[in-house]
């Protein structure tokens, strides 16, 4: 085994805000890649009850999340059971609440209407405190800033800032990034990431090119 173990819940020696997430996730609608992590000063290890919000199992909507991910605190994956039913005159839910009122609930109606599956890259960037809407998709390598509140696609390579998070540039042109999605350096074997680890961190694609053909 070559660098960190992914299995370890709290890879930083004497760091406990920081942890691999999948190892501390539970939920089967919820997936998550070797080596993302999550960085939070208050219980990092409640993510899947603190930070994916609205996630209930009848809607059966999932949260994918790639590798090599970084996600900052307080970041929130809003799911699908936070949208109201609007086809009549209340968005008031009122058959949740008692028995008396439950009659006529049909999931069904909320499966319809949702968004679908909520889907993060490869080595994406989530900044503090932001917000992803339901049923969006993020792309390989994009960059969310701080407080940003995605609520459209966000393409790979991408930077967005704002809410609506908007892009404010694309980390590369789009030659780059084609052969950067063609790459595909994280879902190499460990060994050859931590070979080539300063082609992935440089800027030279064609470095990373001769790396990706590196078969030992």
């Amino acid at each position: 085994m070559y660098g960190p173990n992914p299995n370890t819940p709290f890879p930083i020696k004497d760091v406990d805000r920081v942890i691999f997430l999948k190892n501390h996730i539970t939920n089967p609608l919820i997936e998550v890649g070797d080596f993302t992590y999550y960085d939070d000063g208050d219980r990092p290890h409640d993510f899947e009850q603190r930070n994916v919000q609205y996630h209930f199992e009848f809607i059966g909507d999932k949260l994918t999340i790639g590798k090599f991910c970084a996600l900052a605190q307080g970041c929130q994956f809003i799911m699908n059971g936070a949208n109201h039913l609007m086809e009549g005159f209340s968005t008031f839910p009122f058959q949740i609440f008692s028995e008396d009122w439950a009659d006529g609930f049909d999931a069904n109606k909320w499966v319809e209407n949702s968004k679908g599956d909520t889907s993060i890259g490869h080595d994406v960037w989530i900044g503090r405190d932001a917000t992803i809407m339901p049923g969006m998709t993020i792309g390989n390598g994009a960059i969310i800033g701080s407080n940003a509140v995605v609520a459209k696609d966000v393409p790979a390579y991408a930077i967005v800032v704002g809410n609506p998070a908007r892009i404010a540039k694309m980390r590369f042109g789009d030659g780059i990034i084609a052969r950067l999605e063609q790459i595909a350096w994280w879902h190499w074997p460990v060994e050859k990431i931590t070979k080539h680890k300063d082609a992935i961190m440089g800027a030279e694609i064609a470095a990373l090119e001769k790396a990706s053909l590196d078969d030992d």
